[in-house]
């Protein structure tokens, strides 16, 4: 079975499917044809975000699908800088008008920062409002599912002291060379899925001697073994591309990882992002 047809349950019965189309840098000229091609090979999870520039083309690329709006997972970000409750209220009808759809299957709180004070200063009040808005829009079915990204620990708890719907989702950086393995294990302990943006690193663990050498043993790209691996942790990988091609190879990876190379994946150290070390990211320390 593929893994495009596998998904995971979350509580509330709504299914995110395991692997998924990250649209980070595609531009929104170029999304609606990227998406399109993701569903049309097989993809039924499409993640955005408000930071990305792109929602409506991402928007575009499903109504304009040849699949029905119900068997795809549309998920989005409120942008990180709206820390209060009503600007984060008008983000999300503001999301809504830009995808052109009725609802969207997942909405997360971005960054429990803003990007430019990123592990910065106290904004605790602001995430919980912002939260607050996320639960209103759930209740009144404008969202299905609510998560967050980047959150820490400590900015879970916070969220939870208050929080009337636990978060269902946290979307982590994890990858071969970064796996935040107590993050991860905190999440799971609460119900929360993890879901692994960057599968790849960025591009930058394509040239990692260990994991290309790992990869040829089992006759497959570095891309594919990343991929698998995120999968086999238990999270949504969400590699991103809006090359069709890729595409393709991204989800062909029905094979598994032994046991002893999974645990010399999660022991592995790469966190040199190259050209995007500048985006601020949970680099698992």
């Amino acid at each position: 079975m593929s893994v495009l047809s596998e998904s995971y349950t979350l509580a509330n019965g709504v299914e995110i499917p395991k692997l998924g189309l990250g649209t980070w840098f595609i531009d929104d000229d170029n999304a609606a044809d990227a998406v399109k091609a993701a569903i049309e090979i097989g993809y039924r999870n499409i993640d955005t975000a408000q930071a990305y520039g792109n929602e409506r083309g991402v928007g575009e690329g499903i109504r304009t699908s040849r699949v029905a709006r119900e068997e795809l997972c549309v998920s989005t970000k409120l942008a990180a800088e709206i820390k209060d409750y009503d600007r984060a209220v008008a983000a999300i009808d503001g999301s809504l008008a830009k995808l052109g759809l009725e609802y969207i299957d997942l909405m997360l709180i971005h960054s429990p920062q803003p990007w430019d004070d990123f592990r910065g200063g106290d904004y605790a009040d602001g995430n919980r409002q912002a939260w607050r808005a996320l639960e209103d829009a759930y209740r009144a079915g404008k969202i299905r599912s609510i998560g967050v990204s980047n959150f820490l620990q400590e900015d879970m708890e916070n969220i939870l002291s208050t929080a009337a719907v636990v978060p269902q989702v946290n979307q982590l950086l994890v990858h071969a060379g970064n796996t935040p393995a107590n993050l991860l294990a905190y999440c799971e302990s609460k119900g929360i899925l993890v879901q692994a943006y960057s599968p790849i690193a960025h591009g930058e663990i394509l040239k990692n001697a260990e994991v290309q050498a790992m990869a040829g043993r089992y006759g497959v790209t570095v891309p594919q073994l990343c991929i698998r691996y995120t999968l086999q942790l238990g999270t949504v990988s969400l590699p991103k591309t809006a090359n069709p091609e890729h595409m393709r190879a991204n989800a062909e990876v029905d094979f598994v990882i032994a046991d002893e190379d999974m645990a010399a994946l999660r022991g592995l150290r790469d966190v040199d992002y190259g050209e995007h070390s500048v985006f601020p990211v949970y680099s698992g320390k």
